[in-house]
């Protein structure tokens, strides 16, 4: 297969503008393919454009400019067919709360063309797999929120298709069931060669899963390479701090030393080479400033990420 004819997606100079925000686009001119089988990480803090962007893809937010085409097709021009192919999940997103389990994923199979016999065949080992089997005849309302976004999950991947795109889809659940998740991924992609667009905020799981890596700041895209290739390039050691007293000294000192930081609240995180960590400490405790706390980090995507979020 060529490597036109294996390009799922491709997005070229997508564009979003609110009303009244022309000079701060929520998207600005993004351009990326992802290709059959690829897990790309689609990264970057809180305003950055992920959601935004993952809305165009799915259609249900209208684009500014760009062009978005999936499997070769325009996805203006071949909306519904295209959509039979896509599903989506989300942590932020959920199901009518009036209908049960069972009958919300009977209705997306219908959506898709299944019967409810095909559906059930194909959602309920998945509902077994992730625990909540048992849950089938609850409410949606009844569920907990972690409970919910193992449907999701189960309502994203049961109808097969050919891409996901999951917006934080471990957010709310505790770390045996986000390892659940991500090793489900894993291998669904091995034997299905599902095609997955994945936003996250825990870098963990980003580096176990991601083939390539995007990300965004203030609508651009600020970097798009392999993790490994991110962490090689980011030499700063994270170095946090927990400060007792003199945060305006400590930034006074970062800023004297060329070093780039973020703050949060009593939190100073500082993002420096190795050989200036002792040079900065020293200079703290010249100055009498304490702290209750100190942690430092070798280079890493979740420091790499930190640092180009906070600068």
């Amino acid at each position: 297969m060529s490597s036109i004819l294996s390009v799922i997606l491709s997005v070229t100079n997508l564009r979003k503008v609110y009303f009244g925000e022309k000079n701060h686009p929520a998207v600005d001119n993004i351009s990326f393919t992802l290709k059959k089988g690829e897990i790309l990480g689609f990264l970057g803090p809180n305003g950055s454009g992920k959601t935004t962007t993952i809305q165009m893809l799915l259609g249900t937010l209208s684009k500014t400019a760009g062009s978005i085409v999936y499997f070769g097709k325009d996805f203006d021009q071949h909306r519904s067919e295209i959509l039979q192919d896509i599903s989506y999940a989300s942590t932020y997103t959920s199901l009518p709360w009036d209908l049960t389990v069972e009958e919300n994923l009977n209705v997306i199979g219908r959506l898709y063309g299944f019967s409810p016999k095909e559906s059930k065949m194909r959602y309920l080992p998945l509902l077994k797999r992730f625990g909540i089997l048992d849950l089938k005849k609850k409410l949606i309302k009844s569920l907990s929120s972690g409970q919910v976004t193992r449907v999701m999950i189960v309502k994203a991947f049961f109808i097969e298709p050919k891409i996901v795109l999951l917006d934080e889809p471990t957010a709310s659940l505790d770390p045996f069931i986000s390892k659940e998740i991500c090793e489900f991924i894993l291998q669904e992609r091995e034997k299905k060669g599902i095609t997955i667009l994945f936003t996250s905020h825990k870098m963990e799981e980003v580096v176990a899963l991601c083939d390539r890596v995007i990300f965004l700041k203030n609508g651009k895209i600020i970097a798009d390479d392999l993790p490994k290739n991110l962490v090689r390039k980011n030499f700063l050691f994270c170095l946090r701090l927990t400060l007792e007293s003199g945060k305006e000294e400590t930034l006074a000192i970062a800023k004297e030393l060329d070093v780039a930081c973020a703050v949060d609240h009593r939190m100073i995180t500082i993002f420096i080479e190795e050989k200036k960590i002792p040079v900065f400490l020293n200079r703290l405790g010249k100055e009498g400033i304490l702290y209750l706390g100190i942690q430092i980090e070798e280079p890493s995507l979740e420091s790499y990420f930190l640092r180009v979020s906070g600068a």
